[in-house]
């Protein structure tokens, strides 16, 4: 019996090393991982296609081969336990030869208990790895798409898309397909211990592996169907928790809530069919199973009879048979995450496909002497027809520029592409010579101060709204800039001042104090250029006069304004003018003598008189 444990301990021993050695790597790498800051990591991630992905942990995946290969040949210990007690220990009545069988198959059962709980964590971290590794650009998908396409559906779906493929990384899935190759290997023990038990297992295995193909060709479009329908209805949700006060104040709420219940009823639906049929088979596969175990036992009964075989045989080729189909039923009753996983990164790589990642771009001085718009033609995201068509003008530092018009003109897309939030069709605007896609967007966003139409604040506090969470802000140019935005006294007299929290978007804000709060963040730091697209539409009379004062004090250090209007008081300090119409240009200059020529009356038209017999 010492002979026996000892040869066992000597085929064991290498495979419990390299396991052991392999956690210890991984538990420093995470060590490591914890040292270092996030930002001073190296963010190269692999590229984003499953070859590179495999390539990149291809270690760690050897490691999972080597333990899922002892893992499986620990799985015969309660097999060959129970054919040495039937063949053995039963005939000889030897209780020394059972407590020896039985030390040395707990001994193995806990070392299959160790190697299974060390699996587990691998693949869990395997998928954190994943989500580590793409999280950022993930996020950049989310951030740049509204940017580049028309966005439909859920807008986080691809967040959610890396949430499904490391959740399924993390769950016992991959186990199984890590042990479905080892079924010929269970199978061509069968057939050691008789012919007729071997192909008696492998005419159900192939049932099983059938059914398994089967599963997958009837639950691959009702899983992408229901992704389609659970976006849609979460896009509804979402909207309709933005516009909550337009659905309670207009009696909105009940129709909104009757599409959302048709948007949910039909994923219902569709989930409830690939439910149903994932379902069905994998009970079908179960039913399989069991009755496959019984085959085994009646033809291991039948070569008892004939006298071809032990009555441990019977047993230990059921065991066998059970554990050979054990992958094939786990992952029928997984393939539906597996779809869905599948299906969550082939729609990951296509956006990473479609918006690739940011190059490094070289540094460039900061802008200090012109802005030029060359011959623009502006194409909103989703579109093919252009709204802003050979828009040309040029501002110098100290200049203001006034843009009007009237609704639909173009003006709100112009400057989208002035400040690179939208990518021209046609032309280029530079600052200082240099095109907008010279500059990366972290770079050229310390440049350029935007005010858009539609103002948005983040979850934060005040503070850290007019700094755009700057990791390290320097108070002193966040209080200039609320100084020049005219709000310092005003976030002052506010429950905690600068670190007064706003809420969501800024709900804890009046309209008027979250536009002149987003004017500090325009101002923050003095850019070069600042944009501001219909500024006064929520301010009052102070609010107006602060406005002018912080266009007068970027003019005055030498940066360049654009402001868009449809009100004159935001022009008062401003010395150029743009005039929209139509997308296009109509006029362009100095902002005096084109409102000069703007009220000029028009020539009347002669009255033509028609004599009264020549009507009709």
């Amino acid at each position: 019996m010492l002979d026996i444990l000892s040869e066992s301990w000597s085929f064991l021993a290498p495979f419990i090393v390299a396991a052991i050695i392999l956690f210890g790597r991984a538990r420093r790498r995470r060590a490591s991982e914890r040292v270092v800051p996030a930002r001073d990591r190296d963010e190269s991630s692999p590229a984003h296609d499953l070859s590179s992905l495999l390539q990149a942990c291809r270690g760690v995946l050897i490691g999972l081969g080597l333990i899922t290969a002892m893992l499986n040949v620990l799985y015969l210990s309660g097999s060959f336990f129970m054919l040495e007690v039937y063949d053995r220990v039963v005939p000889s009545r030897s209780v020394p030869t059972l407590v020896g069988l039985a030390a040395l198959v707990g001994a193995l059962y806990v070392f299959q208990a160790f190697l299974d709980i060390l699996r587990g964590r691998i693949l869990v971290r395997i998928g954190e790895w994943l989500d580590r590794a793409f999280s950022a650009r993930v996020y950049d998908i989310v951030a740049r798409w509204p940017l580049r396409a028309r966005t439909s559906g859920d807008g986080l779906q691809p967040v959610r898309d890396l949430d499904q493929v490391r959740s399924y990384l993390s769950g016992l899935g991959p186990t199984a397909l890590f042990d479905l190759p080892w079924i010929p290997f269970y199978l061509a023990i069968c057939f050691l211990f008789h012919w007729l038990l071997g192909l008696t297992a492998l005419i159900g295995s192939l049932v099983l592996v059938a059914m398994t193909f089967l599963t997958d060709r009837l639950t691959r479009a009702r899983t992408r169907e229901a992704s389609g329908q659970i976006a849609q209805r979460n896009a509804l949700a979402e909207a309709s928790r933005r516009n909550a006060e337009v659905l309670q104040a207009m009696g909105m709420r009940g129709r909104l809530a009757a599409r959302w219940a048709d948007a949910n009823d039909s994923y219902i639906a569709t989930q409830r069919r690939a439910a149903d049929i994932a379902g069905g088979f994998g009970s079908v596969s179960k039913v399989l199973r069991l009755v496959l175990q019984s085959a085994v036992l009646g033809v291991g009964g039948y070569l008892v009879i004939i006298q071809e075989a032990t009555a441990g045989i019977i047993i230990a080729g059921a065991i066998l048979t059970s554990r050979a189909l054990a992958p094939v039923e786990i992952a029928i009753a997984h393939w539906k995450s597996l779809i869905a996983a599948r299906q969550s990164w082939k729609r990951l790589q296509q956006h990473w496909a479609q918006l690739p990642a940011e190059e490094d771009k070289t540094p460039l001085p900061p802008p200090r002497k012109a802005l030029a718009v060359e011959a623009v033609f502006v194409v909103p995201p989703g579109e093919q027809t252009a709204v802003v068509q050979d828009a040309s003008f040029a501002l110098q530092p100290g200049q203001g520029l006034g843009m009007v018009g009237p609704s639909g003109s173009g003006k709100s897309s112009l400057v989208r592409a002035i400040v690179g939030v939208w990518v021209a069709a046609r032309g280029k605007v530079r600052l200082d010579g240099a095109a907008l896609d010279q500059w990366s967007s972290e770079a050229l966003g310390r440049h350029i101060g935007y005010l858009p139409q539609d103002v948005e604040l983040f979850a934060g506090t005040v503070a850290q709204n007019i700094n755009r969470f700057e990791p390290a802000p320097d108070a002193g140019a966040m209080i200039a800039a609320a100084r020049a935005a005219g709000v310092h006294e005003m976030v002052l007299r506010l429950p905690k001042g600068y670190d007064t929290p706003i809420g969501e978007a800024g709900t804890a804000l009046s309209a008027g104090q979250r536009q002149r709060i987003a004017l500090a963040r325009a101002l923050y730091r003095d850019p070069f250029l600042v944009v501001l697209d219909e500024p006064n539409s929520n301010l009052d009379a102070e609010g107006d006069q602060a406005l002018t004062q912080a266009i007068e004090s970027v003019r005055a250090r030498g940066g360049i304004v654009i402001v868009v209007a449809h009100r004159t008081s935001a022009l008062a300090a401003v010395d150029q003018l743009l005039v929209m119409g139509e997308g296009r240009v109509q006029a362009f200059g100095p902002k005096h003598a084109l409102l000069a020529r703007m009220a000029q009356p028009r020539p009347a038209v002669p009255l033509k008189i028609v004599p009264e017999g020549a009507r009709s």
